[in-house]
């Protein structure tokens, strides 16, 4: 089965559009019959995007700290829910199961995921997709900063293709889908 890994909020930020997009991605995942691998959460977008799984009859596998699982924040009905210890255990089995990575709006630990599969990417630990939806100008703050690192000469400019910004939902699911194609050929 084909396995996105998204990173997104544990919280739902101010912007009902940030919960509906969430919403609508997740349903478009199980539509297409992806399977979802996230971090477990019950709360926040990551919750709002599992549900959406879920109810559209998805297959969605979560991967959660035991000490958040105890705070009783992990979405215990996910189709697999893999308790972990740590958080760097949790974020290498997400990367091992999964074939592309999409971040949607999210706060400290969405940054912290997505910069660490960048990074992978450019050592070439990987060579999956790594799509940022920038929803709203959402993420334009960080496209700056990278620039900037690229400006001032800490990543060289051949490197900015590592990952994609990219404006909307349809776009990255039409990325997802023409990688999942190359997969299967």
């Amino acid at each position: 089965m084909y396995a996105i890994c998204v990173y997104c909020g544990s919280r739902s930020g101010i912007r009902p559009e940030y919960e509906a997009v969430a919403a609508a991605f997740g349903q478009a995942l199980a539509e297409r019959g992806w399977q979802l691998v996230y971090g477990g959460g019950s709360i926040g977008l990551m919750g709002v995007l599992a549900r959406a799984v879920l109810e559209h009859g998805g297959y969605v596998t979560g991967v959660i700290p035991q000490a958040l699982l105890a705070a009783e924040v992990g979405l215990v009905e996910a189709s697999d829910l893999i308790v972990v210890e740590t958080l760097r255990e949790r974020k290498a089995l997400m990367d091992a199961r999964s074939h592309a990575f999409v971040a949607l709006p999210g706060g400290f630990g969405t940054f912290e995921e997505l910069l660490e599969v960048i990074t992978l990417r450019q050592l070439r630990y990987h060579d999956k997709p790594i799509l940022v939806l920038n929803q709203d100008g959402y993420y334009d703050p960080l496209q700056s900063l990278f620039s900037h690192a690229i400006a001032q000469g800490f990543v060289r400019p051949d490197q900015a293709h590592l990952y994609e910004l990219v404006p909307n939902m349809d776009d990255i699911l039409e990325r997802l889908a023409v990688h999942r194609a190359r997969l299967n050929r």
